[in-house]
C-alpha cells in the first residue's frame, strides 16, 4: 500500500480495513485479517497494525475475541459510515472545497462527474 504523508499510518490502515469492510469484500459478522497477515500485507510493522486495530476496536468496529481473532460486528456498517464521514469532513472535504472555489467549479459539472464515476465504478 502507498500511504501517505497524512493522517498517520495507522489511521490509513483503519480506513482501509473500514474500505473492505464497506465494500463487502469482508463480511459483517466474519473473522478479519490477522494482524501479522495485514502487516505483511501492508509492508509496516506489526505494531502499527496493532494500533490501528486498537483504534478501531475503541470505535466498536471490530472486536477481539482472545485466542481466535479479530471479528467484525453485525452493527458495525454504521460506525464505519460516521468515522469515515469525519474523517472526509475533517482531512478531505476542505480541500476539494478550496480548490473548487479557486477553480471556479460548477456543482452541477462535478454532480454529472459524480453520477457518471459511480455508474462506471459501482454497478450493483
Amino acid at each position: 500500500m502507498d500511504f501517505k504523508e497524512n493522517p498517520a499510518i495507522y489511521i490509513q490502515i483503519a480506513e482501509y480495513v473500514c474500505e473492505q469492510i464497506l465494500l463487502k469484500k469482508w463480511n459483517l459478522g466474519d473473522k478479519i485479517v490477522s494482524i501479522r497477515e495485514l502487516a505483511i500485507m501492508m509492508e509496516v510493522n506489526p505494531n502499527t497494525v496493532q494500533r490501528a486495530y486498537d483504534f478501531l476496536q475503541q470505535r466498536e468496529i471490530i472486536t477481539n475475541k482472545r485466542g481466535v481473532g479479530y471479528f467484525t460486528e453485525a452493527d458495525t456498517m454504521e460506525r464505519i459510515l460516521s468515522f469515515r464521514r469525519e474523517q472526509f469532513m475533517e482531512n478531505e472535504l476542505p480541500v476539494f472545497m478550496r480548490n473548487i472555489y479557486l477553480l471556479k467549479i460548477d456543482f452541477k459539472e462535478i454532480k454529472t462527474l459524480f453520477d457518471q464515476f459511480v455508474k462506471d465504478n459501482f454497478k450493483n
